[in-house]
């Protein structure tokens, strides 16, 4: 039973971290009304385009990771209860697959998107293109930060696991 809560623990921590995806992403949304109602130049109005697209994408990811882990929360004491082993197994199969998934994606993809905004920074000169690698780079840091955490956590969940399975 002692996995079964472990296995709680870390998905009410997922569900935890979604909302801060959420957070982030209203204040995106936030930044783009400010730039629309407020943005006089060239510059701040090329901001609400970017911004906006921005909060949409942060929303939809933490509303996603939100409705999945809520959803494991529930799932996970019946998987447990049905066949400890079976669950066990299946769990360090997934997170095998999701630290794969975090090495690829949040530790080599998304630092390559932002040294390339970044430099596209320096060799563009229109706002809007400016707006975009700057808000592409406030964007990727938040899910660095966010997933890096989370990376944490499947690492240490999936140590348990295998300690569970041994």
């Amino acid at each position: 039973m002692e996995i079964s809560k472990i296995a709680i623990e870390w998905a009410k921590a997922e569900v935890f971290s979604s909302k801060f995806f959420i957070f982030f992403a209203l204040l995106f949304l936030i930044a783009s009304i400010g730039f629309w109602q407020l943005g006089k130049t060239e510059t701040a109005r090329a901001y609400i385009w970017p911004t906006l697209v921005a909060g949409v994408l942060l929303l939809a990811v933490g509303v996603g990771i939100l409705i999945a882990n809520t959803s494991r929360i529930t799932s996970f004491a019946n998987d447990y209860e049905s066949d400890a082993t079976t669950f066990v197994k299946s769990e360090i199969v997934r997170t095998e697959k999701s630290m794969g998934e975090y090495k690829t994606i949040v530790f080599k993809v998304i630092p390559f998107i932002i040294i390339s905004a970044a430099l596209l920074i320096v060799f563009i000169d229109k706002p809007l293109w400016r707006a975009i690698c700057i808000t592409t780079i406030a964007m990727m840091t938040v899910i660095l930060l966010l997933d890096s955490n989370a990376n944490t956590r499947i690492v240490s969940y999936h140590e348990q696991l295998k300690l569970v399975d041994k």
